[in-house]
């Protein structure tokens, strides 16, 4: 489907423009802010092809598309009235969801609009540091000087930047915002850091700080500016509001930034690099293990961008080392997604999917895609990835390598990290064992010589006899159809899983086969099941039928029971969901599909249940 159909469908499985807050999204994500994430269909959103997971996750729900994120959020935004932004949340949802989760939810909506910039500035100085070292430019003269201005003005006025972010994700005025922080920045209060003997703010004790580049303060400060401009307006007549309230606002914010936060901020993240150090120099390879480790499951909570204020902050202390070892980790998940694609070059799908996820990940950082679309997917990758990211991590800590800039983890920025021969040898050591184990191990954890029939196959090979056949009875009363004849396109377009429909003339849905009950939509309109050979069957009742939010739908069973064949599932009231204005036309799809030789529908016509209606050659 295209990115106008892929936002639409999107936007339906989140539950309709009516359950949207707002909605924002970072270089991979759609960052949905929902009313009740309860009419998501979390299931149905992860089935569509362009949809690689779906993570819930501080006060978040997340829908994880890849590198086309950026057009498919436009064409949600041109064709549906949602909010864009952070605001809109319901006061209940606020409540529900804990402290740390506010706080990784704050810092990653702060910084999520501030990627782009980050990621070209540093782009940019990366390339300044290849050029220097090939002595390709003159750092003296003023074409460097222009280059360099480029690509340090985004950090140097980072505490403005992050000041109007933080502002407008927390609903305050967003250029006030920027003011407070562009007040620590003045060339008056900077001269302080070079005054003689003590400073003090009305007789108060003043500890000058370094804003530059730092934002843990800003950070800190708006969360405070937020409620007291709120509570400005609240009791400002309306006719002195324009001024009065950002005066205030300054009058209080500056001074308590530069008395308390400030010093405050200053002393935790100068602390915690401290302690990195600290355990770098106890053992820089239990360290560099720990951290390699730990950077992936962060990634997949989505709490990542948590950490990037700690490492800024160690940009203006002589260098940030976390960075680096956690590159390790990602040059490992490129180098299974490579692993992968040489093993796999054949399989149209994932082959496709391996090789663009690797050159996403070499070339621009985003690994994503690798992590979500193929490392979870086959789970047996998972110690793949942090053995292979612990020795990487392990390597680079050794080498004590440092970064003085944000950029994210591309081959074009290995000039960045000092000193670039070790961090070389760091994350090649990461993707080359991970490449090299994925070719081996494979996806489903079987050594290169157990290779799959389509494997064999595409390569030419002598394609052997099939292992056997498993047959699938009808779950249904009704008219056999041909999938791709259907109006739904997720299903049509066999990007589920090839199969069959059901055009029912009796609501009752039994089980096809001795079976396990994977998924069970709160919805109950659709349910998957899991053979004890291991053929993964969806059963969706109607074509957006998940609208009607489990009316005129009861189901006999729950998600992880054990069912007989025949044993009833569900059942439905085809008048009234007709009658609703939905289709029952229900697709019945081996989801599962790319681990058969090939998945064979009967003819169409007439079926009963326990009739074969497919066929699956092992």
């Amino acid at each position: 489907m295209d990115n106008k159909q892929l936002g639409s469908r999107i936007v339906e499985l989140v539950g309709g423009e009516g359950n949207i807050n707002s909605l924002v999204h970072c270089a991979t994500r759609l960052r949905f802010k929902l009313k009740d994430t309860k009419k998501a269909d979390k299931q149905a959103l992860s089935e569509i092809a362009d949809v690689l997971t779906v993570v819930e996750k501080g006060g978040q729900f997340q829908v994880v598309i890849g590198n086309k994120v950026g057009k498919v959020y436009t064409e949600i935004m041109n064709h549906h009235h949602i909010s864009a932004g952070e605001g809109g949340e319901d006061k209940n949802e606020q409540n529900k969801s804990g402290v740390v989760s506010k706080v990784f939810e704050y810092i990653s909506g702060t910084f999520s609009p501030l990627i782009p910039a980050l990621a070209g500035a540093g782009m940019i100085k990366a390339l300044l540091a290849l050029l220097s070292t090939f002595h390709w430019i003159d750092t003296a003269g003023n074409t460097y000087a222009v280059l360099n201005a480029a690509s340090s003005g985004v950090f140097y006025f980072l505490p403005i930047l992050v000041g109007i972010t933080a502002a407008k994700k927390l609903g305050a005025n967003l250029f006030v915002g920027g003011a407070i922080a562009a007040s620590l920045l003045e060339p008056n209060f900077t001269a302080l850091l070079s005054a003689e003997g003590s400073t003090s703010f009305m007789h108060i004790p003043l500890i000058v700080v370094d804003y530059l580049s730092t934002v843990f303060p800003i950070l800190i400060a708006m969360a405070l500016y937020a409620p007291l401009e709120r509570f400005l307006k609240k009791y400002t007549p309306d006719m002195i509001q324009l001024f009065f309230v950002p005066m205030v606002s300054l009058l209080v914010m500056v001074p308590l930034t530069a008395l308390v936060f400030g010093p405050f901020s200053d002393y935790l993240s100068a602390g915690l690099g401290s302690g990195v150090i600290f355990l770098l120099d106890k053992s820089a390879i239990l360290t560099g293990i720990i951290i390699a480790s730990i950077w992936p499951v962060l990634v997949i909570l989505g709490v990542h961008w948590g950490v990037v204020p700690i490492m800024i902050s160690n940009f203006s202390r002589g260098g940030d080392m976390i960075g680096p070892i956690t590159a390790a980790s990602t040059f490992a998940q490129m180098g299974i997604a490579f692993g992968i694609f040489l093993r796999y070059r054949k399989d149209k799908n994932l082959g496709s999917l391996s090789l663009a996820s690797t050159l996403s990940g070499l070339l621009a950082g985003v690994t994503e895609p690798i992590i979500y679309g193929i490392i979870l997917k086959y789970k047996r990758l998972l110690p793949l990835l942090f053995i292979s990211g612990a020795v990487g991590g392990a390597i680079v800590a050794i080498f004590k390598i440092k970064v003085f800039t944000f950029v994210f983890n591309s081959i074009l920025t290995i000039p960045a990290y000092t000193p670039s021969i070790g961090y070389a040898i760091g994350i090649g050591t990461a993707f080359f064992l991970a490449a090299a184990l994925a070719f081996i191990v494979g996806k489903d954890g079987k050594k290169k010589e157990e290779d799959t029939v389509e494997e064999m196959q595409d390569n030419h090979s002598t394609v052997p006899a099939a292992k056997g056949k498993i047959e699938i009875s009808s779950p249904l009363v009704g008219e056999m159809i041909a999938l791709d004849s259907i109006e739904d396109p997720v299903f049509s377009s066999g990007a589920m899983g090839k199969g069959m429909a059901i055009e029912p003339t009796i609501g009752l849905v039994v089980a096809p086969f001795d079976a396990k009950v994977s998924t069970l939509l709160s919805s109950n309109h659709a349910i998957g099941l899991v053979s004890k050979e291991g053929v993964e069957v969806l059963i969706h009742v109607g074509m957006d039928t998940v609208q009607l939010g489990g009316t005129h739908f009861e189901a006999f069973v729950q998600q992880e029971d054990t069912v007989k064949k025949g044993d009833k599932l569900l059942s439905f009231d085809i008048d009234a969901i007709q009658k609703a204005g939905y289709k029952t036309t229900t697709p019945v799809v081996v989801t599962n599909t790319s681990d058969y030789l090939d998945v064979i529908p009967a003819h169409s016509g007439k079926k009963d249940i326990g009739e074969t209606i497919v066929t699956i050659v092992e």
